[in-house]
């Protein structure tokens, strides 16, 4: 059967793109590539998770985007100690079920989720229709 396998990207309009991908060179150490993007290969840890949420939810607050960005990572303590050396405040660390999770904003006003999943993450537990939250916070 045909079917969607994964997340194939994250794309968004940003005016100053080179201090973008500065900013997440610099707090998140991400290396973009030649072509001004970067390819991450599936993790072997985690998986990609596409879910709506209500339109009044402020789980993506303080940002006012319409979206959020989930960032699955391997050491959270580690990604964490390079956001505090570059001065971004953060809120967190959170454990649950899932993992652990961590939130800062990038510098267009993205609110930035970081995920460290737990050795064996659960599966993603299924949802009601009327669910204002992912599975990972139900809400």
């Amino acid at each position: 059967m045909a079917r969607i396998v994964g997340i194939g990207g994250v794309f968004m309009k940003v005016a100053d793109a080179d201090s973008w991908r500065a900013w997440y060179a610099q707090v998140l150490g991400v290396g973009f590539d030649d072509w001004g993007g970067v390819a991450f290969p599936h993790p072997d840890i985690g998986y990609g998770v596409l879910s709506p949420f209500a339109p009044d939810t402020d789980y993506f607050a303080p940002s006012t985007a319409p979206f959020m960005l989930n960032l699955i990572v391997d050491d959270l303590d580690g990604v964490l100690a390079r956001v505090r050396a570059a001065g971004v405040p953060w809120t967190g660390p959170e454990d649950n079920d899932y993992g652990r999770f961590a939130w800062l904003m990038d510098p267009i006003g993205l609110k930035v989720e970081l995920w460290q999943p737990p050795p064996a993450a659960p599966a993603p537990a299924p949802q009601a229709e009327t669910a204002t939250g992912s599975f990972l916070h139900p809400g």
